[in-house]
Parts: C-alpha cells; structure tokens; sequence
C-alpha cells in the first residue's frame, strides 16, 4: 500500500476531513486527494506536516498497509506467479546489475519534478542507483520557479528563439529559484526515514562552481544579456567527488572568470557533463513516454543519424501531431551528446513512477534511448558465445527442427558460427560449415530469440553470412532441412538431391531424418 493510502486511512479512523486535514498542513485540498490516490509524490515538509496532523508519525505511515491491518499473515499470501514473475524479473536484471557498478550516469530534470512533488519518488531510484555504486550526477532545471518568482515581483518573461532574456532583475530571479530548488533537492536526499526506500541512505551531496560559462551575447539583434552557454565543464573536481562517493547537483548556472553568473539552459549543462565526464548514460526525464514518429509509434532505441532524418521530417511537416515540445528541446540535446561520445541517451517519461528503474533494469526500457551506433551488430563467434548459441539452439532442437548439437562439437566448430547481438546480449546465430574441394559452405543452425522474430532479423544475419561466404571464396551453400523448406525457396535456393551434396556430406548423411537437400549459387 502506498502513503497515500496510509494518509487517507489514518485520516478516516480519525474522522478527519480532508478539508479539514488541507487546512491544518496548510495544502491544497485537491492536491492531497491526488496524493492519497498515489497520483502526486510529496515532500519529506509535507510528509511530517500530514504526520503531525493525523497524531503519529511519518515512519508509521510507511509502515502501514491495508492488507495487513485486515490479514497480519498477508504477506505470506502473495500468489506464486507474482512471486515467481518477481524472481525471473530479478534475474533478468541481473546483467545490469553486475554491468552499472561503477559506471557515471548523469540525470536531467526540469523543475516541474520538485514543485509537482516528484522528486521523493526520484529520490528512492537514485537511492537505489547509489546502492549500485553508480557515480550520479544531476542536473535540475528551475523554469516553474522562475515564472513563479517572475509573476510575483510583477515582471514580464522576455524569449527570444526559445531562449530567456536575462536581464539583471531576471538574474536575480533566476539565482534565487536556483537556490531554493537546489535547497530542497538537497534536502530530500538527506531523507532516511525508517522502513522506507530511503532507509539507510547515506548520500552525500556536492555541488559548486564546476561550470564556466560565456554570454551568448547579440541573436538575430536582440541582447540576451546575462544568459550563457557552457565553455568549460571542470570535470577533474566533479571526478574527484564523485570518487568520494558523493552525488554531484548540478544548477543550469554558469560563472566567467570575471566573476559574472549566466543563466543557462538544462539541456546544454547536462550534455556537456556528460561530453566532458565520458559518461556512460544521459538520461532525461520529460512530459512525453519518449520520442514518437510522424506515425505516433513510440521508438524504443534510434541512432543519432536517425534521429536527425526524424527532425528533418518534423521540420517539413506542418502539423506533427506526435511531436511534444520538450522534445525540441531533448532530442537535438540527445544527438548532440551521442556524436560527441556519450554511449546512450535515454529520454524517459517523468510522470511514470520508477521510470528510470524500468528503462534501465528491464530489456526493452520504457522510454526511447538514443545510441552512437546501432544496437545490433554481427560478427563471427568466439568462445565466449558458446553459451549464448546453446540458449538459443536448444528449445529448436527439443522441437526437432535443427540437429541436436553438444557443447564440446560448438566448442570445437565455434569459428564456423557467427552471432547477432542486440545491446551486448545474443539473439541469433547461423553457421558456415566449409566444404573447401568443392567450393561449398553448409548454412546450418540458423536460430532467432523468439522476441526478436518476425522482424527480418533472420534475413539480416542470412545476408551477412552470404556476404562472409563470398568473401571465403565459396561459390555456393547448401542446407539441409525437415522443417522450413518454404523459407530457403524465398531466398533463392534450389532443391537438390543427395549427390548434389560435398562427398564428405553424403557419408554424414541421415537418413532417418530425412532432410530436404537446398542449394543456392552465390
């Protein structure tokens, strides 16, 4: 059960209004319903000041739960398909795991995160993160705060090609904003609330002058003052803080050496830390699931190239019904990074709780990550694959379609093999088996993660091993099979009988199975 829930039923035993409670914590009475709903976070201020008011404490509301106060022993009823759903989940993510220690991700935020009262949930997977030993970096924006401060000293926002003019009563607003999210930031890191997420947390929070920053100066006639651009990111400091095991805060301020202060962008300070800190993931959080095309399909991974053809697109289209404005921001920021070194980008919802959790600990992610280069890579196969070709060889030969195969045979015809990978993990495999005399290869042991088929990944890896088998100076290959004769016809191969195999393959040659004998000219 969520706080929420304990604030609503503590609130209820109690015959306590939610009005009435409003009133005492001095909050909106809607917005507390959306928190008892689970549908906004809240503040460690707030938590203490609900805490107080319904006459016990936070750590009490944490460790309420509905179905217990019913079924003390309801713990120990959790069905075996969750439990067993948790333990594959866990052991999925173990890759992960043991691949993130010690890694350096830098996370970008707007301030709608902290005045929308999301960063507690945040708080909980950076804690977790943290636990991980990932070397965290944030970045948070301050843009709501500043409206905010603007509106109320009666000053009218000035932009200028999507840029704030910053002039010096806007300066001081903004150093202002900076200031108190930075604050409250800091604060809610420092959370350590008994039996909750961030029991036992113990991160510590550097933050400085770590940003060099230059005025942009006169755009298209128009002075923009005191807003900047990153010209130097001090990446040796961070570095070293980050080597203390502190979490580095980052403000979208930027100082000169002549001591002035400049308003900059989120996205220019968080892509040049990461650029500057080789970083191994950039990560931002915004309104939208992720990057959609012009057809409204959410892309789960694109390269930096193509996410310039996907702008080029959304540029000459009139009305792109699927293109969020914060992505005009994220992904040229995403692309920019990508071609200056930073591995993956990834641009993720920051209204789904555990966001990051599931786009960085499930495969598939939730969101759109952004890479230098293509997820998917061929190549031949080495030792080390031997286990990832048995997984996926195994399941087709308990069905009969492909020839059981030993561990020691693939050990010892493991230069004959080659991969597909998707993100480091093995998700096909084919192999050449060479009959040099007569100029013949065997394409053999053909197999597709059952995830990954039905998208042509079985003619990529095909196409490839037709191009190594042209290379190797075959002239033609040959197949056998029981099952899926109909796909070798498409692919241009031709049926043959037994003599038309290599001398050496008629000797091997069962017949209780059976096989189909296919022959293609290369």
């Amino acid at each position: 059960m969520s706080v929420g829930n304990s604030i609503r039923n503590r609130r209820k035993s109690l015959n306590i209004t939610l009005q009435t409670l409003a009133k005492k914590v001095g909050a909106d009475a809607g917005n507390l319903s959306r928190i008892e709903r689970g549908e906004l976070g809240l503040n460690e201020n707030l938590l203490r000041k609900i805490a107080a008011a319904l006459d016990c404490t936070p750590a009490y509301l944490f460790t309420q739960s509905e179905s217990l106060q019913k079924n003390p022993s309801a713990l120990s009823q959790i069905s075996a398909s969750n439990a067993n759903d948790f333990v594959h989940w866990f052991r999925s993510a173990a890759p992960y795991i043991h691949a993130f220690g010690g890694c350096t991700f830098v996370i970008a935020f707007g301030g709608e995160v902290v005045s929308e009262q999301q960063f507690v949930a945040l708080s909980h997977d950076l804690n977790l993160l943290a636990s991980l030993e990932v070397r965290l970096v944030l970045v948070h924006g301050a843009r709501p705060q500043i409206e905010q401060r603007l509106k109320r000293a009666k000053l009218t926002p000035t932009l200028h090609n999507g840029l704030r003019v910053t002039d010096d009563a806007a300066m001081e607003v903004v150093k202002e904003a900076n200031g108190a999210v930075r604050v409250e930031i800091e604060a809610l890191l420092s959370m350590g609330i008994a039996n909750s997420p961030m029991a036992g947390a113990d991160i510590r929070v550097a933050s400085g002058n770590f940003v060099t920053a230059k005025p942009i100066g006169v755009v298209h006639g128009v002075d923009l003052q005191h807003t900047g651009e990153v010209r130097k990111v001090d990446a040796t400091s961070i570095q070293r803080r980050l080597n203390d095991g502190e979490l580095v805060l980052l403000s979208p301020l930027g100082y000169s050496p002549t001591g002035e202060a400049f308003n900059l962008s989120l996205e220019d300070v968080a892509v040049s830390t990461a650029i500057a800190l080789d970083a191994d993931k950039l990560i931002f959080l915004m309104d939208s699931e992720g990057i959609y095309n012009l057809r409204g399909e959410l892309l789960r991974e694109m390269t930096a190239e193509k996410a310039k053809n996907l702008l080029k697109n959304v540029q000459e289209n009139d009305n792109p019904l699927h293109f969020s404005d914060d992505v005009d921001y994220y992904l040229p920021a995403a692309i920019r990074a990508c071609e200056n070194g930073v591995a993956r980008t990834h641009l993720i919802s920051r209204l789904i709780d555990g966001a990051i959790i599931q786009e960085l600990f499930t495969h598939n992610g939730i969101g759109t990550m952004v890479t230098e280069l293509p997820l998917e890579t061929m190549r031949q196969a080495n030792i080390d694959d031997v286990g990832g070709i048995l997984k996926l060889i195994e399941p087709l030969e308990n069905e009969g379609i492909l020839v059981k195969r030993s561990r020691e045979r693939i050990e010892m015809e493991i230069s004959h093999f080659y991969v597909m990978e998707h993100d480091n993990r093995t998700i096909g495999c084919a192999a050449l088996h060479p009959f040099s005399e007569e100029k013949m290869a065997e394409f053999a042991c053909l197999a597709i993660d059952p995830q990954y088929r039905g998208k042509g990944r079985g003619d990529k890896l095909f196409n490839y091993c037709q191009v190594q088998a042209k290379a190797l100076g075959f002239t033609q290959l040959f197949c056998l099979t029981t099952r899926t004769e109909h796909w070798f016809l498409e692919r241009g191969f031709i049926e043959k009988t037994i003599e038309d195999l290599p001398a050496e393959k008629k000797q091997m040659y069962n017949f209780q199975r059976k096989s189909k004998v296919f022959i293609k000219s290369l």
